[in-house]
């Protein structure tokens, strides 16, 4: 072929942006409804106006291309439209863990050098005090600009507070009044150009900031539509919250079906079964904690049972199996999640049934489990262990300000998890443990997953975290963290009946060798075992 004769250009060739997705929802499904918040309604025509008017706005306001737009707040419409918004205005958005603390979050803002942060009502207090604690370190850079989202039907920049904002903040509000009409969206120039910043949990002491590109958003979207087998138009109700990978990539795919967005501020089993029944919502997603609010409402709503299909996708440690039971009783189709932030969410989707079937993001090219040292895939014994891979179009483009760890975590031409995992003869990859929570006792490897999986099948039992304790003569033991459920004491009793489960259940040197109860440590909304692996070493065997 005579390639000479091909032409690139911008008739075939477009860079990916999933600014495009809302563009076309307003085209094709302009007078449909976008977004519903309580009694606030917003169609596809509505949101790609207020997006543009933002978008206006904050050029106006100085942002350039790749300046950072931080939000801190809840699944709400203000934090969805700036999914779209922030990259019209060229600039990168960073939707921030509203579980933050002000120490946590004050330390992100100063790592981030963000232009802007625009704060939901409820949680100004924590962000004036994160800001706070910024002014007073020796950086250099400006604090950024503050935003403030009123209370729904509060409109105006006079809406009262009783908090001291600064004398230069604004109301989002307000945004929507300075825009220009002629404003024209600032596309990416390439479209591996970053479109937004994800924090990871934090759960080893070290939160990163994620960086992702239009391409990889754009493609990812897509792959979320094929792995949650979404249709035309689907109805999404917001349980995973927006600041987690950008909710999965689910305000742009969503806007790609021109589907309905139902936003809540807060997640309960009334409100889930209030917008089924109202809204019929086909998908839900999030912390497998949803399950256990699902079955621990479930007595109340028998009658409720669910009359359409309802996809739900969680992604953690699965409940115990009588927690999925009931779910699936309700009428609830649950499928699970394995990924992590840096690979945008879920990569590896498989449904909860017995024949346990595996999809993959379509979007990622390769999925493997591989020996780190040499690269050899591992066979496939149900055996033998190797760390899970991912190579393909939708990872990250590397962490916020750190240039080794990126090296790092890319060689060999593959994306290291980290993630222990042995595969079986048909192909399904069984996660075994991280490999820094990995234990080595006595030259034998044990699953911190597997024996916390088979706590949570005691009935006394609501959460379980377990971490190696150091030994002088085996190197570790295991450590359980036990939460128990309410009317449960904790006392010796519970620790004798529990250590007797667990030798039925497991092989001697998986038992605990010591329990430990009481709330386990989650500030982010993960279990943070850095702070359990120093607590364990505190505390005698059989606590």
């Amino acid at each position: 072929m005579n390639k000479a004769s091909l032409v690139q250009c911008s008739a075939n060739y477009i860079p990916l942006s999933p600014i495009s997705f809302l563009e076309r929802a307003a085209v094709v499904h302009g007078d449909k409804i976008s977004i519903v918040y309580g009694g606030v309604r917003f169609s596809w025509q509505q949101t790609l106006e207020r997006c543009r008017k933002v978008a206006s706005a904050f050029v106006n306001l100085g942002i350039c291309r790749h300046d950072i737009v931080a939000a801190f707040a809840p699944n709400i419409p203000a934090l969805y439209e700036l999914h779209f918004s922030v990259p019209m205005a060229g600039a990168v958005l960073c939707a921030l863990n509203i579980k933050l603390d002000a120490p946590a979050l004050a330390l992100i803002l100063q790592q981030l050098e963000a232009k802007v942060i625009i704060v939901d009502h409820q949680y100004l207090k924590v962000v004036l005090q994160s800001l706070d604690i910024l002014s007073q370190t020796k950086s250099n850079s400006k604090p950024p600009l503050l935003i403030q989202i009123p209370k729904c039907g509060q409109l105006s920049s006079s809406s009262p507070t009783d908090l001291d904002l600064p004398p230069d903040a604004l109301n989002y509000n307000d945004l929507q009044e300075s825009a220009e009409p002629s404003f024209q969206i600032l596309r990416p120039n390439n479209e591996c150009d970053p479109i937004s910043v994800s924090y990871t949990s934090g759960s080893t002491g070290d939160p990163k900031g994620v960086v992702y590109s239009h391409r990889a958003v754009y493609l990812n979207s897509l792959g979320a539509i094929f792995q949650s087998d979404m249709r035309k138009m689907p109805v999404f109700l917001w349980t995973v919250e927006m600041f987690r990978c950008n909710g999965w990539c689910y305000p742009w795919a969503v806007a790609a079906l021109g589907g309905t967005n139902i936003c809540l501020r807060s997640v309960s089993a009334k409100a889930i079964f209030e917008a089924i029944d109202l809204h019929k919502v086909t998908h839900l997603c999030g912390a497998p904690s949803i399950l256990n609010i699902l079955a621990d409402a479930s007595e109340n709503y028998q009658s409720r049972v669910i009359k359409s299909s309802v996809e739900i996708i969680v992604a953690g440690a699965l409940p115990a199996p009588e927690i999925l039971i009931k779910v699936t009783e309700l009428g609830f189709n649950v499928s699970h999640g394995y990924g992590m932030t840096e690979a945008l969410g879920p990569a590896i989707v498989t449904t909860c049934k017995p024949q346990l079937e595996s999809q993959y993001n379509l979007m990622m090219e390769g999925v493997d489990v591989k020996d780190p040292n040499n690269m050899e895939s591992v066979p496939y014994d149900g055996k033998t262990m190797g760390e899970i891979m991912f190579r393909g179009n939708t990872l990250m483009l590397g962490y916020l300000k750190h240039s080794n760890p990126n090296h790092e975590i890319f060689s060999g031409g593959w994306y290291r998890t980290g993630d222990l995992a042995v595969r079986h003869s048909g192909g399904y990859i069984q996660m075994k443990d991280r490999a820094r929570d990995i234990i080595i006792s006595g030259g034998e490897a044990i699953s911190t997953l597997e024996v916390e999986a088979v706590l949570l099948t005691h009935p006394q039992v609501l959460e379980a975290a377990v971490v190696g304790k150091h030994d002088e003569v085996l190197g570790e033991t295991p450590c359980a963290f036990l939460k128990l459920k309410k009317g449960f004491g904790g006392g010796e009793e519970s620790c004798k009946e529990i250590m007797r489960f667990c030798e039925k259940k497991m092989p001697a040197f998986m038992v605990p060798q010591a329990l430990v109860f009481g709330d386990l440590p989650n500030s982010t909304g993960k279990i943070q075992k850095f702070v359990l692996k120093e607590k364990a070493n505190l505390v005698g065997s059989l606590e």
